[in-house]
């Protein structure tokens, strides 16, 4: 038999009755029933349900071992007493009569039990991070993020894509983030960088005449955590193709996501065609660029019904008239709520820093639609029925209002138009909602700078045909802000899973593009030289996209925080409490780096 098990614990069925068998693993639950101990035996695999009572040879010993020792068992399977038997369990039918334990690693006293679902404080689990990755729930999510990424590798190389690896250590480029520096040796006062994405490289790569190629990428940002997003490292599934249009990426891409979806989603249905949504359609209809479309409430402008000389609601005149718009977002059926739904939706937008939500609440007495609430006297029977057809209302739904610029505006109703869908138990849950949106603006006005500048990614290529781009006058605001991109996101349940983009690969193109937003040639070279030079010898039109790995598992294991689905996360704080990093090196090491410190001052 071998020195350690012959079989694990997941394994033992009724057919092994009567074998004498031999298990290894951690004691996860110890059960003392009159004198007769249980032993719960975990290993990677399940439990199984071990037993000693006093006539066992190893009973001396069982009663020795604590929870979370690792022991070796030797003993014969045998069914459960009728009536004991737990179907939850796959190896529920049996049990291990034991006749001898060997103490492989006794553990001490735990800091956190590893039985049971209890939350601890994050600092506890991540300090204990292997004590935390026993627990079943952790131990499963992390088994399941393995398996959707070999899900994923599968489907991208069945789709005729190859697996290629790039570069770790890199130059430093502004590509929205901070980079994590790593200094030179070899080379004093120069610095490598960690990658922020394999965006060049890849490009590169379709420069360089390959054609379909993917990667589960690691990127590093040092950047502030949230919830769904790492603050120093995460994977994405990175993409990028060759003589392709922005059809094409859909075509290639939908397909992965939707399979992985449909096979790790237990049944919940998967939209089986992504809508394509236009990036203004989306901030109007649903306020934001990540829709959350189980949520079936779409916001409407009624400004110019608020505009109206009979509306003498100067609140939101007084806004209109200094370029403010006004967005209306139904409540169906909120007219049979108490006041207190009004209110709270009220206090709650004042603290998101709004003036407040007004509303108007719909009957239909005598037949005709009839509005009340505070700013119903306000509204003219005639502007009550336009803004009812607008919003989609009939006799017993209620709207509530936003006004404000119109960045602000949308921001606002998109966040009440969630909250409304969830209180009125609209949304639908259970259910995988993807969409892409399209068309993003090229450009913006930097406010700051009083100037044009991106608004987005800067080498995607504009929506605009290539030599009335190149003809394009500095001047000509107006135009160059309306000026569309072939950039494109992919959302589902209102998480942005990606961005992405067909590329600007003729350096003739990219160099107006730079310059429309006051970037000279010299930017491009200094800070893009590789890629731009690469340009300058034939690159084929190409594009891609990048799906975040974490942010899929997060969903398909119904998980709100990033800490759920990774092995070892860092903290908010963007520390590891398991290792100690960040953490101090010797002068020594300085030294070979010819680095020296300038600490701030933590006393001020």
């Amino acid at each position: 038999m071998h020195r350690y098990r012959s079989h694990n614990c997941g394994a033992l069925r009724e057919t092994h009755a009567g074998e004498m068998i031999r298990l290894s693993g951690w004691c996860h639950r110890i059960r003392d029933h009159g004198g007769v101990l249980f032993i719960d035996l975990r290993d990677h695999y399940g439990v199984t349900q071990c037993v000693a009572d006093p006539d066992s040879p190893a009973f001396a010993q069982a009663e020795k071992l604590r929870s979370e020792w690792v022991v070796r068992i030797d003993g014969e399977v045998r069914r459960r007493p009728a009536g004991t038997e737990n179907p939850e369990m796959p190896t529920g039918l049996v049990e291990v009569y034991v006749t001898g334990i060997e103490v492989l690693g006794p553990a001490a006293e735990l800091p956190m039990p590893v039985f049971g679902e209890q939350n601890y404080p994050e600092d506890m689990r991540l300090r204990y991070r292997f004590l935390d990755l026993r627990r079943e729930k952790l131990h499963n999510n992390i088994m399941l993020r393995g398996q959707i990424i070999d899900s994923l590798r599968a489907r991208m190389k069945t789709r005729g894509f190859f697996e290629f690896q790039t570069p770790i250590l890199t130059a430093s480029s502004p590509e929205g983030a901070r980079d994590f520096l790593v200094p030179s040796r070899l080379h004093p006062g120069k610095f490598y960088a960690l990658p922020q994405a394999p965006q060049q490289f890849k490009q590169l790569i379709m420069v360089a005449g390959f054609d379909r190629y993917f990667q589960i990428a690691p990127c590093f940002r040092d950047e502030d955590a949230r919830a769904d997003r790492s603050p120093g490292e995460f994977y994405q599934l990175d993409i990028e193709m060759s003589f392709v249009t922005q059809e094409d990426v859909f075509a290639a891409v939908e397909p992965v996501l939707r399979g992985v979806f449909e096979e790790f989603g237990a049944g919940r249905p998967v939209t089986p065609k992504f809508p394509t949504i236009p990036y203004a359609e989306a901030m109007l209809n649903y306020g934001s660029d990540k829709p959350d479309l189980r949520n079936p409430l779409l916001i409407a402008d009624v400004t110019e019904e608020f505009s109206g000389e009979d509306v003498n609601f100067n609140a939101f005149k007084n806004v209109i008239m200094a370029g403010g718009v006004v967005r209306a977002i139904p409540a169906p059926g909120a007219a049979r709520q108490p006041r207190s739904f009004f209110d709270k939706l009220n206090d709650w937008a004042k603290g998101e820093g709004a003036a407040g939500l007004g509303y108007v609440i719909f009957d239909g007495e005598g037949g005709a639609l009839t509005g009340k609430g505070p700013i119903a006297k306000f509204l003219p029977a005639e502007v009550q029925g336009k803004i009812a057809e607008k919003a989609g209302l009939k006799a017993g739904d209620a709207v509530f209002f936003a006004c404000d610029r119109e960045e602000k505006a949308a921001k606002l109703a998109g966040a009440a138009r969630l909250r409304i869908g969830t209180e009125l138990g609209l949304t639908k849950t259970d259910v995988f909602e993807f969409c892409w949106i399209v068309d993003f603006p090229m450009y913006e006005w930097n406010e700051d700078e009083k100037k044009i500048d991106f608004s987005h990614n800067p080498f995607s290529m504009p929506n605009f045909d290539p030599e009335a781009f190149k003809a394009l006058d500095l001047a000509d605001e107006k135009t160059i802000l309306g000026i569309k991109a072939f950039q494109y996101d992919i959302v589902c349940n209102g998480v942005e899973l990606s961005s992405g983009a067909i590329r600007n690969h003729r350096p003739d193109i990219m160099k107006k593009a730079f310059a429309l937003a006051g970037y000279g040639e010299d930017v491009l070279q200094e800070k893009f030289g590789g890629m731009y030079r690469a340009f300058q010898y034939g690159a084929p039109p190409h594009g891609g996209i990048a799906p975040g790995i974490d942010r899929i598992v997060m969903l398909l294991a119904g998980e709100e925080n990033l800490r759920e689905i990774v092995l070892f996360p860092m903290n908010q704080r963007a520390e590891d409490l398991l290792m100690g990093a960040p953490s101090a090196v010797t002068l020594k090491q300085l030294r070979e780096l010819h680095i020296r410190l300038n600490l701030p001052d933590t006393k001020c």
